[in-house]
């Protein structure tokens, strides 16, 4: 049984890679090379998934939508026995400009629609949740507009800058040196 699993919400297909709401899932398999070898489907859990560090972490990748993520979550706690506290969750987040990442242990899902579905169906919020910042439209009218888009060419030396940092700290995750980790994410 895996110590810690990573998830990276997105949305499937192709025309969805490298958009905002797809952050946590990119950055998921940007990193996975450095660690483990290929994802695999697992039907039972609708998700792609790997494993690295003698099978102590597990990678996930949902198969559905960002929005529906929680059918996915729900299945692997069953499924794979894991707690809602040894579970990562990598995600967009409208209230941290580009360039910002945050780890955060539990806390309200902030209107993003993916994490509310999580904590409706896992009926938990102790998730470990990497915020990654991705700006706001600034007109809640424009979000489902704004997610589904890419980013700004300006943003994207701002988002290299953050994913660095995050590969820094990806190890002190891991190791569940958590305050380690939150210092070097949260320190400009």
């Amino acid at each position: 049984m895996p110590k810690l699993c990573f998830v990276g919400l997105g949305n499937p297909g192709a025309k969805y890679d490298n958009t905002r709401h797809n952050i946590g899932k990119d950055w998921l398999l940007k990193i996975a090379p450095i660690y483990c070898n290929k994802f695999v489907y697992k039907s039972k859990i609708e998700a792609d998934i790997a494993y690295s560090h003698s099978e102590q972490i597990l990678w996930v990748i949902p198969d559905n939508y960002v929005n529906n993520s929680g059918k996915t979550i729900s299945k692997l706690m069953k499924n794979m026995n894991l707690a809602e506290d040894k579970i990562i969750l990598l995600h967009d987040d409208l209230d941290l400009n580009p360039g910002e990442v945050r780890l955060k242990i539990d806390g309200g899902h902030g209107g993003h629609n993916g994490l509310r579905d999580i904590f409706e169906k896992s009926s938990s919020k102790k998730f470990l949740r990497v915020r990654i910042g991705v700006g706001h439209p600034g007109d809640k009218n424009m979000v489902s507009d704004w997610v589904l888009n890419k980013f700004h060419p300006n943003d994207k030396e701002l988002l290299e800058d953050a994913y660095c940092k995050f590969a820094q700290a990806f190890d002190l995750i891991c190791s569940e040196e958590i305050p380690e980790a939150q210092k070097l994410l949260h320190t400009k």
